[in-house]
């Protein structure tokens, strides 16, 4: 079942880079950015993180809280925050269990071979918990303006 635009956000608690646990329910009364992604530092991810923390300002001046989410480790959202200086917490799914709540760990094709894997979504969230918008087709460069236009 997937998630619909009007639902109710399912709530979450997993570790941040740090290792402090984030639910969504802290951030009731909040917009927030929910964004997953594949993978710490390869190209695609890096520049979808790099352009969200460029306009992180504007994101902030509009009520925004940003979260990225992917099955990488603690260590590795660190390195990649550090290296690349994200003022956003990146969330530590190692269970995959809000990619599972948020339908986001899925059957995925690439050079012939199939595997699960995160499909790269955005969940904009409302300040009363339900899902304002859902974005699936991500433009890595230029997705900030996408959320922006929203």
């Amino acid at each position: 079942m997937s998630l619909q635009v009007g639902q109710v956000a399912p709530d979450f608690e997993v570790p941040d880079q740090n290792g402090n646990p984030i639910s969504l329910s802290q951030f009731k009364g909040q917009k927030i950015v929910l964004y997953f992604y594949p993978k710490d530092s390869t190209p695609g991810c890096t520049a979808q993180a790099c352009d969200l923390r460029d306009h992180y300002n504007q994101f902030l001046s509009q009520g925004y809280v940003v979260l990225g989410v992917s099955t990488d480790t603690e260590k590795k959202h660190q390195s990649f925050i550090k290296k690349y200086d994200l003022p956003f917490p990146l969330l530590a799914d190692t269970e995959r269990q809000v990619h599972e709540a948020y339908d986001t760990w899925q059957l995925k094709k690439f050079m012939g071979r199939e595997f699960m894997g995160t499909v790269r979504t955005t969940f904009i969230i409302d300040e009363h918990g339900k899902i304002a918008d859902i974005i699936n087709k991500v433009k890595t460069k230029e997705h900030s303006a996408q959320i922006i236009s929203i």
